[in-house]
């Protein structure tokens, strides 16, 4: 059994809160991202599962044990750190046998281990070469195979990609998926900052957020698949977070609510249909109108009521696709994502279509009002 479990599970450093509220069942098998923006506690809450710090409040399980007092060793589970931690004087083979040597484990069994995990991760070649004669990319895998010979119930993966390159990152990524595979009976926890990743490996998502707001609304934001959260944030905070470019966001005032839909009115004077249950909602109340970039097509003409005309600033071409920045009343950019032909367009007002059932629209207290059932 590799389940784990937190309930209402707590960390403070003194009297500082850094993690509150946590409710979380990671399931035997599963791999769970822990994302969020730097300082939200992820590789806080890592660690306390892995048992190198301690746990303020609240009940840890694995495997339906409880472990709030059980010592890292007897946990069963492996960390991979972020500078990979490798014993600088040690070979490759001596770097992945250290455990298995501490934990008294026959020799021909370690040779055995070792070896297995080096083909697995393709460096039979570098068993007998020191941390210094190896590249990052393979230094990271040494560190993924001194957890793979352990054999453990949890892998801890604590952004193990950071201090790489970007195709690197690309690279290991995909194998790090590929391992998950080969060793699907053990649990994953796999803590970054980077969206692309989270989005790549992920079973399950658990977005944390940082700041006062833990106190009231607990560290969790939101928790599920990775399109889950994409395509159904449920608050402003996940719908800015997710996405790249971010989503857009228009103040707008609601001209009428009913079950089967919203219509609202932008600053702009233009108003537009949007796909959501306005149950609650009252004529006047202010709103928040989020589109994604992909969700806004370009229109041969105005239509009331159906489309926005933005004025087009600036253009970047990509091949594949291009990206409008749109004039636009808020601070952050205004972004129409398009087929990569669009050239020659800065200086025009073009009208745009929000598909209507991708739209999204937030209360003023920033909570995502749910989409009709046909969305």
């Amino acid at each position: 059994m590799t389940s784990i479990t937190l309930a209402g599970v707590t960390k403070k450093f003194g009297n500082q809160p850094v993690l509150a509220g946590i409710d979380l069942s990671i399931a035997d098998g599963e791999f769970c991202v822990f994302l969020g923006p730097s300082g939200c506690g992820k590789s806080t809450l890592l660690r306390m599962i892995a048992g190198i710090e301690t746990i303020t409040a609240g009940e840890l399980q694995i495997g339906g044990q409880t472990m709030n007092d059980v010592p890292p060793a007897e946990r069963r589970v492996a960390m991979v750190f972020q500078n990979y931690a490798l014993y600088p004087h040690m070979s490759v083979f001596e770097n992945m046998a250290f455990g298995l040597r501490q934990a008294k484990t026959p020799k021909a069994e370690i040779d055995q281990r070792v070896r297995e995990a080096a083909r697995i991760l393709q460096i039979e070649p570098l068993l007998e070469r020191l941390p210094r004669q190896l590249s990052g990319g393979q230094r990271q895998r040494v560190a993924i195979g001194r957890a793979i010979v352990r054999k453990p119930d949890v892998f801890l993966f604590d952004e193990p990609l950071s201090n790489l390159d970007a195709a690197l990152r690309v690279h290991m990524r995909t194998e790090i998926a590929n391992l998950h595979r080969d060793f699907s009976q053990a649990s994953v926890i796999y803590v970054t900052h980077d969206q692309t990743e989270a989005m790549a490996l992920a079973d399950k998502i658990v977005l944390l957020r940082a700041g006062a707001d833990i106190l009231t609304k607990g560290s969790i934001a939101q928790i599920g698949a990775p399109l889950e959260l994409y395509h159904r944030p449920k608050n402003l905070f996940v719908a800015g977070f997710l996405g790249s470019p971010t989503m857009n966001f228009l103040p707008a005032t609601v001209e009428a609510a009913k079950t089967d839909g919203v219509t609202v009115r932008l600053e702009s004077g233009e108003a537009l249909s949007v796909a959501v249950d306005g149950a609650g909602l009252a004529k006047g109340a202010r709103v928040t109108l989020g589109i994604r970039p992909e969700h806004l097509e370009m229109a041969a003409e105005a239509v009331a009521g159906q489309t926005i005309t933005h004025t087009v600033e600036a253009v970047e071409n990509f091949g594949e696709y291009s990206y409008l920045y749109l004039q636009s009343p808020m601070p952050a950019p205004f972004i129409a994502k398009v087929s990569g032909d669009a050239v020659g367009m800065a200086g025009r007002a073009v009208a745009f279509q929000p598909l209507a059932h991708s739209c999204h629209l937030f209360d003023e207290a920033g909570e995502a009002l749910p989409h009709l059932a046909s969305a």
